[in-house]
């Protein structure tokens, strides 16, 4: 394998790589193990009709759906297989130049790079809390991603710092994946219709629904042609339309927040449990850490049946970065039971 396979092996390295059956999975940043009853019925309820092609009136339903919720034109709505499938479509776009925000989710770089794009990355510091310095990115970028809040750092970059990335000839690709976990949704962008700017979202995250693939891209009209020039047709089955426009409806969007409420106690209790473990205070379900001899840890972790997600694939981060998803405090507490006994042993 060569020096450049190697690195991308790397960044294709995500969390269910490091979970395993039988092992406490806290590699995983997916808040459900199951969609919820309600979601489980709605999903059932079309399981008859995938017997035919997914219909325009599902379609523009599901974007419907997602435009009430954010306050957008129904034209204004792509949904998607996953946010990922956003990312696969960025060389869509045709950048001449784009940066990568790191450290941050790698499959908008791996996307790029196999479709021969240059990418710069543009490394955030750990000494000023992997915060968001505009000036970094080069004026000469016609596309930038980043993520807000960011994985794996955790931190959430204020949307008026995230939006003043904009301008003229540039695509501003913004992934919020985890927006949706955060109390308000404070910083995102969703609404906003900065102009050139992409925002996407996953579903898979907060509802239970990471085997399903189902998210949505947020953007003017135009500039969503151009990312699904290159998509089939039919490119997201009747399961997924259903998904979206349930997961979008008043009544999930005020469950959603009442989760993210949740989260947001539960978060506080694992920082408080793991205190200088943590490497800056996370806004999202799920925390960075900075542990001496990380690879050493992360697998006597796993050893005594515990799964936590490796750092140094992330560009900017090393084996001694370590992320963990957050739970409930009577099950993190698994976790921070067994981290100390391994932090004893060395």
């Amino acid at each position: 394998m060569t020096s450049q396979d190697s690195g991308r092996a790397l960044l294709r390295h995500h969390g269910d790589v490091d979970a395993a059956p039988g092992l406490a999975d806290f590699a995983v940043n997916v808040r459900m193990t199951a969609p919820p009853a309600w979601l489980r019925q709605r999903l059932a309820g079309v399981l008859d009709a995938v017997g035919r092609y997914p219909s325009a009136a599902e379609d523009l339903r599901a974007r419907s759906a997602v435009a009430a919720r954010h306050g957008r034109d129904a034209d204004e709505v792509l949904v998607l297989s996953g946010a990922a499938e956003g990312f696969s479509l960025l060389p869509a776009l045709r950048p001449r130049s784009a940066v990568v925000v790191h450290p941050s989710f790698t499959e908008p770089e791996v996307a790029l790079r196999d479709a021969g794009v240059p990418v710069h990355r543009v490394l955030l510091s750990a000494e000023d809390g992997y915060r968001l310095r505009p000036g970094a990115v080069p004026d000469s970028a016609d596309l930038v991603v980043l993520g807000n809040p960011t994985n794996p750092t955790s931190v959430s970059h204020p949307a008026e710092v995230v939006a003043s990335l904009s301008r003229p000839g540039r695509v501003l690709v913004v992934d919020e994946a985890f927006a949706d976990a955060v109390p308000g949704e404070v910083e995102s962008l969703a609404s906003a219709r900065v102009p050139g700017t992409l925002v996407l979202r996953s579903l898979t995250k907060t509802w239970g629904l990471a085997g399903l693939r189902a998210g949505y891209a947020l953007g003017a009209p135009e500039l969503l042609a151009r990312l699904a020039l290159p998509r089939p047709q039919w490119p997201v089955g009747s399961l997924v339309l259903e998904a979206v426009t349930a997961c979008c409806e008043p009544a999930a969007v005020a469950e959603a927040a009442a989760l993210a409420l949740d989260c947001r106690e539960h978060t506080a209790s694992a920082v408080r449990a793991l205190g200088d473990l943590v490497v800056v205070p996370p806004s999202a379900p799920f925390a960075l850490l900075r542990v001496p001899g990380g690879e050493r840890v992360r697998l006597s972790l796993r050893d005594k049946g515990i799964a936590v997600r490796r750092g140094d694939t992330f560009p900017g981060l090393t084996a001694d970065h370590l992320r963990v998803a957050v739970r409930p405090p009577e099950e993190f507490a698994l976790l921070v039971d067994a981290l100390r006994v391994v932090l004893e042993e060395r």
